[in-house]
């Protein structure tokens, strides 16, 4: 994460759909200044990438670029 905790880049870390939730989670409990989430090449699966679709419906998250 950068220094202004607005960039979180998670490229090619085997992010699963059960690290997915645990991500989610977090959100959802502290919605933070998290605007650029990069989830580029992982292991999300339909249930993960749902998860994340939820947070997204919160209008406490920051979160503009989800790739």
């Amino acid at each position: 994460m950068n220094s202004d905790d607005s960039l979180l880049v998670l490229q090619w870390c085997d992010v699963s759909d059960e690290g997915c939730a645990a991500l989610t989670s977090a959100l959802r409990s502290n919605p933070s200044h998290l605007r650029h989430l990069d989830l580029y090449r992982n292991n999300l699966g339909d249930s993960g990438v749902k998860s994340l679709s939820a947070v997204l419906e919160n209008p406490h998250c920051k979160l503009e670029i989800l790739k």
